[in-house]
């Protein structure tokens, strides 16, 4: 199905199943241990061995020499796969280094053996034996000193590093208010629950690998051009992921390594990624450095934005996209953006939730607070002076839908922002600094083409199957929500199959981008099947209707199933996209709010009530979408406060690779979460009318986190996470 012309009424318009807040019909699965991850397919391959991962202990150099024998003849072992015995190994389209190192290493922790073994204790207990001597040779490690070489990367499918519009250097010169500041993220880790893990078995020249992925069809095809072997010779299975946040986007080495262990073997290999491991052997969000300078009006109006980054990864990489969202949120007639890339020989910099504008907006949000207290205004206001219904780097393209203003003031109403004090530090609560704050959130459309293929039979059944992923987002129910509504039945007669590289290729899970476009795949493929179970009953299919499990067209009605009574009824379809995206800006819009505490003695930090306001089109389950927002703005809690991977700039590794040294948020550390859906219905986006919301919820949260803790303190913090030595030397006297 090609969707080029604005969606008009249609059968999901009927919210009949759509657009209830349903719960997942994969959830009891998953709380009574019946869903099956990764790891866990212990019935789908028989007397499957153990692998363990065997990580670089060097960030940069050369592999002199590497001794196998004591780890061949400790117990239980069966063999050890090396790059000397792997074979020829491409690398994959979407890697940038090499998931099996050797003689080269390109980065820390990067596996260089795997050891395969009758047990995992075997395994484990064997592979420190392994005895590698390496050639280390010096490295580059800090962003900060490796800024000044930086280079501008080339131009990537969704645009160019640099833009201009009109003399930004003039206009910011002549703007009688200025802001110029330079704010640092760090490098951050996906840090999900369930580790990155594979279990591969061979039959003849055919793999099949059960895995923990995203993608799978960037992932399936990565997998064959990494082995040398024809794509339909690779099937992969990931019906469950115990979370991902596009860590999991991407093939790694724990797939790549299962294949070679298990055809070394001559058996099934499982291996489930050691989580030290994790930290340095995959990848993770890279630092940056952002220098934002806005130029305005003494009315408020912006008259010149400038946003320039510096972010670093291994050669071939690509830069973190921190400036995206300045080239769209607010007006302003000059305009400059700029991406540099130093490279560095850290592990591998990729996606990581809401890659770009997470990081972007941490810093831009700030800059936006601090501009509109230099210009007197209040935040809210001076946002809102600077609204744009145009794309600002290209006025001919209205947005589709743009209520980012109104996210603001009906958040203001329902948060208290008007109890705010105007001057930082001046609202205590006995020991306790109390401030508010409040960002506006962004995330980009992304549209993807997606497939489906749907099945009726004689019970009226519809079973849904289509190679897109659920990574706890909800996707198992949308997409059950989706057919039941196409085609007239109640929930529990749709049966959703996914995450198998065997069925049609969906969009994925990831950029936020896989509910609107996995749905509207399934739609497309109901709208075959209605056409054919109308053709099949004899019915005219532009006056039939589908509702509550029959086929009514006129008089006459009949039960959906007769329609598959003497043979299953199939269609298969996908959606496509014309030149809607580039005629009209897809983005989502919203606001968050924060009220946290700061100790007047101890700087500790205590968040005490967040809120959310998004308009992102059609929310199509009010529950799950709920769930992606406050899990995000957990996330933005983690980014704010406490998430940093801390670099050893000698060594050029992670020094924090655990979950031990890795701080992510607890249940202690999150207050009160409310979110405010704005009613919207976006037809210019898809048939579903939808877009996405998974990553919206992340975007602004740090910085308005960090707007309330100036509020409360009056201290500007510029460098995240804002931990307690940042802000302990500047407190007030108690």
């Amino acid at each position: 199905m090609k969707f080029d012309t604005p969606a008009t009424k249609n059968p999901i318009d009927q919210l009949k199943v759509i657009g209830h807040p349903t719960s997942r019909i994969d959830g009891s699965l998953k709380v009574t241990g019946r869903a099956t991850y990764a790891y866990e397919w212990h019935d789908a391959a028989t007397r499957p061995a153990y692998g363990y991962i065997v990580g670089s202990a060097i960030a940069k150099g050369r592999i002199a020499s590497i001794d196998l024998s004591r780890a061949k003849a400790a117990p239980g072992v069966i063999a050890i796969v090396t790059a000397e015995n792997a074979g020829k190994l491409g690398k994959g389209d979407y890697n940038t280094a090499k998931l099996l190192g050797g003689p080269e290493i390109d980065h820390y922790h990067q596996a260089v053996a795997f050891v395969v073994a009758e047990t995992f204790e075997q395994a484990s207990a064997a592979a420190q034996l392994v005895r590698v001597d390496y050639t280390a040779r010096k490295g580059s490690f800090d962003l900060s000193a490796g800024r000044d070489g930086a280079v501008k990367p080339p131009a990537e499918d969704d645009g160019q590093p640099d833009t201009k519009v009109g003399d930004f250097s003039g206009a910011f010169a002549a703007a009688p208010v200025q802001l110029d500041a330079t704010y640092t993220t760090p490098d951050q880790a996906h840090a999900m629950m369930e580790p990155h893990a594979s279990m591969a078995a061979w039959d003849g020249d055919k793999l099949t690998l059960w895995t923990s992925n995203q993608m799978i069809a960037w992932t399936t095809g990565d997998v064959a051009k990494t082995l040398g072997l024809p794509k339909e010779n690779v099937r992969l299975i990931s019906p469950f992921i115990g979370g991902g946040f596009g860590g999991k986007l991407f093939l790694r080495s724990d797939a790549v390594l299962a294949a070679l262990g298990a055809r070394a073997a001559n058996r099934p290999v499982k291996v489930a990624m050691q989580r030290p491991l994790m930290f340095n052997n995959t990848t993770h969000r890279p630092a940056t450095i952002q220098r934002i300078r806005i130029g305005a009006t003494r009315e408020g109006k912006i008259t010149a934005i400038g946003h320039e980054s510096w972010s670093g990864n291994l050669p071939e990489g690509r830069p973190e996209t921190a400036v995206m969202q300045t080239r769209l949120l607010y007006a302003g007639a000059n305009r400059m953006t700029a991406l540099r890339l130093a490279m560095l020989d850290l592990p591998e910099g990729n996606a990581m939730r809401a890659p770009g504008e997470a990081p972007g907006m941490m810093a831009l949000e700030i800059a936006m607070d601090e501009m509109a207290e230099r210009l007197k205004l209040d935040p809210i206001e001076f946002r809102a002076r600077n609204d744009t219904q145009v794309d600002p780097e290209h006025p001919d393209r209205s947005f589709s839908q743009r209520q980012l203003v109104e996210c603001m003031r009906i958040g203001a109403e329902r948060f208290g922002w008007s109890k705010r004090s105007a001057e930082p530090g001046r609202q205590r609560d006995g020991r306790w600094l109390v401030g508010m704050g409040m960002a506006a959130a962004f995330r980009n459309n992304l549209l993807m083409k997606s497939g489906a293929r749907v099945r009726l039979d004689s019970s009226g059944t519809v079973t849904v199957e289509t190679d897109m992923t659920d990574i706890g987002t909800g996707s198992y129910t949308i997409i059950a929500q989706t057919a039941a509504e196409m085609m007239g039945l109640p929930l529990e007669k749709v049966v959703v199959r996914l995450g198998d590289s065997s069925f049609p290729v969906s969009a994925g899970s990831g950029g936020q981008f896989g509910a609107n476009n996995s749905t509207s795949g399934v739609y497309a493929a109901c709208v075959k099947l209605r056409e054919a179970v109308a053709q099949k009953l004899g019915f005219n299919s532009a006056e039939v209707a589908f509702s509550g499990g029959q086929v009514t067209s006129g008089n006459r009605s009949v039960p959906l199933g007769q329609a598959a009574s003497d043979r299953e009824l199939t269609a298969e379809d996908s959606i496509e996209y014309g030149d809607l995206a580039k005629t009209h800006q897809q983005s989502t819009f919203g606001a968050h709010f924060v009220e946290l505490g700061v100790d007047v003695a101890t700087a500790e930090i205590r968040v005490r009530r967040m809120l959310a306001v998004c308009a992102a089109g059609r929310v199509l389950n009010p529950k799950t979408a709920r769930s992606q927002v406050i899990g995000a703005m957990t996330m933005g809690v983690g980014a704010a406060l406490m998430e940093e991977l801390a670099v050893d700039k000698r060594a050029g590794f992670f020094v924090n690779h655990d979950l031990a040294g890795y701080d992510v948020p607890v249940h202690a550390d999150i207050p009160h979460q409310d979110t405010i859906f704005l009613d919207e219905t976006d037809p210019i986006s898809s048939p579903m009318k939808a877009k996405g919301i998974g990553e919206l919820g992340l975007c602004g949260v740090a910085a308005a986190l960090a707007n309330a803790i100036y509020n409360a303190t009056g201290i500007r913090v510029r460098d995240y996470p804002i931990t307690l030595d940042k802000l302990l030397h500047h407190m007030p006297d108690v």
